[in-house]
């Protein structure tokens, strides 16, 4: 499981490895930290000043990172697993390049988590949580150099794939905190706190925010 690293979310970052590891204990986590990546010479790409976070591009890096072989999750660090990680795998489709939960969400033009603008764009918040079929062959068209050369559109709409070749996962394993409902939309697993998490002064008392310190207190102990 890759998870994107930012280190103006480092306790964000830390929270959700927690999290995975409380439900699966033998989840091999692996911290996507651009610094690590630009120090190796695998991510080049020019700071781009409409990126959110530091993982905005990174994340297309994972099947490259994998050799191209069995499959991994990407997710954004600012998630908390409710469940065993082990039952997002077992969905793994073969017919599929990558799964992902197609969310129909078109938020309001504004600002987000660190004073961030909030951008609309179609399949917007659909590469948040990705699982990669890394032996896909069409992944194999995600090298590092496509990477850090392709547009934000090409890559968040996961344009170098076909529409069949994109499947589905529940919402549940990616729940938009603020606006999916229970039980309307289903029970989450993972929730996924996309305008801003409770680390943020802002954000303390958001939905779900009971969740996110309890497994901070747990964490710290």
């Amino acid at each position: 499981m890759f998870v994107g690293y930012d280190i103006r979310e480092d306790i964000a970052y830390q929270v959700c490895e927690y999290s995975i590891r409380k439900h699966q204990p033998e989840a091999e986590v692996i911290a996507l930290r651009q610094r690590e990546l630009r120090d190796s010479g695998i991510y080049t790409r020019a700071i781009d000043p409409l990126s959110s976070t530091e993982f905005t591009f990174t994340r297309f890096l994972v099947p490259y990172l994998a050799d191209y072989r069995g499959w991994a999750v990407f997710i954004d660090c600012d998630i908390v697993f409710l469940d065993d990680a082990k039952l997002l795998f077992d969905q793994a489709d073969g017919r599929y390049a990558v799964q992902v939960v197609k969310h129909d969400y078109t938020p309001k033009e504004g600002t987000k988590m660190d004073g961030c603008r909030q951008l609309p764009y179609p399949r917007k918040n659909w590469s948040s949580v990705i699982l990669w079929n890394c032996a896909h062959p069409s992944n194999r068209q995600i090298t590092p150099e496509v990477v850090n050369s392709q547009t934000g559109q090409f890559l968040h709409r996961f344009q170098w794939l076909r529409d069949e070749e994109i499947g589905d996962l529940n919402t549940e394993w990616n729940w938009l905190v603020g606006w999916y409902q229970e039980p309307r939309d289903g029970i989450p697993k993972a929730l996924h706190y996309t305008e801003g998490g409770p680390w943020f002064a802002e954000y303390r008392r958001c939905d779900y925010h009971k969740v996110w310190k309890k497994y901070l207190k747990e964490m710290l102990k």
